[in-house]
């Protein structure tokens, strides 16, 4: 086992692998199964007439939680010195404060109480998620990186897939999809937690540096530039799909826009694994990242293009794959970059919390934006703005030295 400062060099097992793979399960589908499914639902439920507002409201204000949250719990991991280690305490803490939102939104019952359940959601998975990421820089070696990322990309597929079954087809109500989905995130974490180790960080060497967020452009321009790419895809992924659900159930007329879901999450995550598992390989055994991620960033903007000129249900069917194998693609060889490009091994939680805020950020924005584009242009316009979004990410990639 490396020590919490060190850079490993010795390969992770497959077990450590899959046990991370369960963590990352339990987190993306607590988190995927409420946006996707629960959130929409509950918000037409509440308020038919303004669905779009308040599920908009109520995800714009949990990332704002999300932007904070994730860094913090990461900066502060970074200077835990606990005797259980120093990521494994805030995994499990934030798996539990995630599933004490879950339980508040199953009994939420006006727009506020639901505001409150998301934000606890956010603050706990986002903690959960800082700590679950550092433990690829913390444990894998580079030569491993991208075949890691790729298992976490399909985690977070499985999580949007599996969550959509779970609330769907196996629990019925938004009550029961909610503490399903808490039992999960909860059984996931302590899976990971209790059978894996965790590097204590001895006293003397908790870093001393100044508490904060900020990054140097300047001394740093390869994590600016991979941040702003990373930002970029994650905007332009929620400009796609985060009205999913109404645009099969108010363009295409689908009359089961659930099912139909379900239907397009199964095409997305067979292209998903396929471009996450190849990708990730032919990564590390080449050495080079830049390239794929840039047929990734190409495949993603190729599947919201399909969506501006053709809004059918064939349409859709092509447009899943193709955005399930770019972002499989971009999981497994982007992640492995970025952690790459940390500035250094002491901050590594910090720096990888603040790369998580563009996770985070663009869930603030998008909301905001996405409903002037609906206003504007309709569907047609905001997988265009999808499509832009995307191709900016692969203008920043090539200003990123590393990895080409």
């Amino acid at each position: 086992m490396t020590t919490a400062l060190s850079e490993p060099v010795a390969r992770v097992r497959a077990g450590w692998v899959s046990l991370l793979f369960v963590a990352n399960l339990g987190l993306w589908l607590a988190f995927y199964a409420p946006i996707q499914i629960l959130l929409p639902q509950q918000a037409e439920l509440l308020d038919s007439a303004n669905k779009e507002l308040v599920f908009g409201i109520v995800t714009g204000i949990g990332a704002v939680v999300a932007v904070v949250a994730n860094p913090l719990a990461g900066l502060l991991s970074d200077r835990t010195t606990s005797r259980f280690g120093r990521r494994h305490p805030w995994t499990i803490g934030g798996a539990f404060v995630g599933a004490a939102g879950l339980a508040v939104l199953a009994s939420a019952g006006n727009v506020v109480v639901m505001v409150i359940g998301w934000c606890l959601v956010q603050a706990g998975l986002n903690a959960m998620l800082a700590t679950l990421i550092s433990a690829i820089p913390d444990r894998v070696p580079v030569v491993q990186r991208a075949q890691t990322g790729g298992f976490i990309g399909i985690s977070q597929m499985l999580g949007t897939v599996l969550g959509a079954v779970l609330v769907t087809e196996l629990v019925t109500g938004l009550t029961g999809g909610y503490l399903a989905s808490a039992a999960v995130v909860l059984l996931g974490a302590a899976a990971f937690v209790f059978t894996t180790p965790d590097a204590v960080l001895p006293k003397e060497l908790k870093p001393r540096t100044k508490l904060q967020f900020w990054i140097s452009p300047r001394e740093h321009p390869d994590f600016a530039w991979m941040w702003g790419c990373h930002f970029m895809v994650n905007l332009g992924n929620a400009f796609g799909t985060f009205y999913l659900l109404f645009f099969l159930k108010d363009v295409v007329k689908r009359e089961d826009p659930e099912g139909s879901l379900l239907i397009l999450m199964a095409f997305y995550g067979i292209a998903l694994i396929a471009g996450a598992l190849v990708t990730g390989w032919l990564s590390d055994k080449s050495g080079r990242r830049k390239p794929y991620v840039l047929v990734a960033v190409a495949l993603m903007a190729a599947a919201a293009l399909v969506l501006v000129f053709w809004q059918t249900w064939a349409g859709s069917l092509i447009a899943g794959p193709l955005l399930g194998a770019g972002f499989g693609m971009y999981w497994a060889v982007a992640i492995a970059l970025l952690t790459q490009v940390l500035p250094a091994a002491a901050d590594r939680a910090k720096d990888l919390g603040v790369v998580n805020i563009a996770n985070s950020l663009p869930q603030v924005f998008a909301p905001v934006l996405a409903s002037g584009i609906l206003a504007a242009m309709g569907y047609a316009g905001l997988f265009a703005a999808s499509a832009l979004a995307t191709l900016l990410a692969g203008a920043f990639l090539t200003r990123v030295k590393t990895g080409a």
